[in-house]
C-alpha cells in the first residue's frame, strides 16, 4: 500500500504551523500517512517550541511526527526531509497552505492510476478579482501556471531519479523540479483546491508582488543564474 510522507519546510512559522498540523491530522486517514516531517531552517521565533509542544501533546498516536533541523533554504530543507521519509510518495507542503479534505486519498488514487507527480489547483484566501483569476488558471496543466503554493506530490523513486530539489536555487526551486517533471510528461493537476495564504500579497501589495514574480520568471527564462535571481528577490521582496 502506498503511504505519504508529508514534508513541511518552516522558517519562523510560529503563528501558522500548529493550525496546519492539526488540519492535516483531522483531514486525512492516518493509515495513509507514513509521517509528517517538519524541517526547520533556523527559526528565531518560537516555532520549534510550539511544534515540540504540539507533538508531545498530540492525541494522534497513529501519526509519526519528526522535527529536524536543516540549513536554510526550501530546497535544502525539503531534500533533508525526503532523506528520512519512509513513504512511497513524498508530499511537499508550504506552512501556510491547506490541501483539500481527503488530500491523502486524492494523491494516492492519482498515483495508482499512473500519474507519478502533480499538485492541486490553487485558491487564495482572498476575494480580490486578480487573485481569484490567478487561482482559476491553475486548474489547467500549463507549466506557466505552476508554483510551490500548490504543493507537490511525487513518488520517492521519481524524486530520486531527478536528483531532488536543486539546492543551487535559494528561490525558484519548485519551478526547476516542475520543469523536469514536464520534460518527462509526468505532471497532473488534481481538480480540488488547496487554499493558501495571501500574507505576502498583503505585505507588499498585490500588483507590486505580482510584478516581481513575473520579473523573476522572465529573468530565469532569459538565463539568469540562481545567484542573480536570489539577489533580485532579496532586493524587492524580502
Amino acid at each position: 500500500m502506498n503511504k505519504i510522507s508529508i514534508v513541511i519546510p518552516v522558517l519562523n512559522e510560529a503563528s501558522t504551523i500548529v493550525s496546519l498540523l492539526q488540519y492535516l491530522t483531522e483531514n486525512s486517514l492516518h493509515a495513509n500517512i507514513a509521517e509528517i516531517i517538519i524541517v526547520d531552517g533556523g527559526s528565531t521565533d518560537n516555532t520549534l517550541n510550539i511544534v515540540n509542544h504540539f507533538v508531545q501533546n498530540s492525541t494522534n498516536d497513529c501519526i509519526n511526527f519528526h522535527l529536524i533541523n536543516s540549513l536554510k533554504g526550501r530546497a535544502k530543507q525539503m531534500n533533508a526531509g525526503s532523506l528520512i521519509a519512509t513513504g512511497e510518495i513524498l508530499y511537499f507542503l508550504h506552512a501556510d497552505s491547506y490541501p483539500p479534505k481527503n488530500f491523502d486519498k486524492l494523491i494516492i488514487n492519482t498515483v495508482e492510476k499512473g500519474h507519478l507527480a502533480g499538485c492541486f489547483k490553487l485558491k487564495f484566501d482572498s476575494n480580490h478579482w486578480w487573485l481569484r483569476l490567478a487561482g482559476w488558471f491553475t486548474q489547467f496543466n500549463w507549466k506557466a501556471c505552476r508554483g510551490g503554493d500548490q504543493s507537490q506530490f511525487i513518488t520517492k523513486t521519481l524524486f530520486k531519479e531527478i536528483g531532488g530539489y536543486d539546492e543551487t536555487f535559494t528561490i525558484y526551486e519548485d519551478y526547476i523540479l516542475i520543469n523536469e517533471l514536464y520534460k518527462r510528461n509526468q505532471f497532473i493537476v488534481i481538480n480540488h483546491n488547496i487554499k493558501t495564504s495571501t500574507r505576502r500579497y498583503k505585505k507588499h501589495g498585490i500588483w507590486k508582488l505580482q510584478y516581481h514574480f513575473w520579473m523573476i520568471y522572465i529573468k530565469k527564462w532569459l538565463g539568469a543564474s540562481p545567484e542573480n535571481l536570489y539577489k533580485y528577490y532579496q532586493k524587492h521582496i524580502t
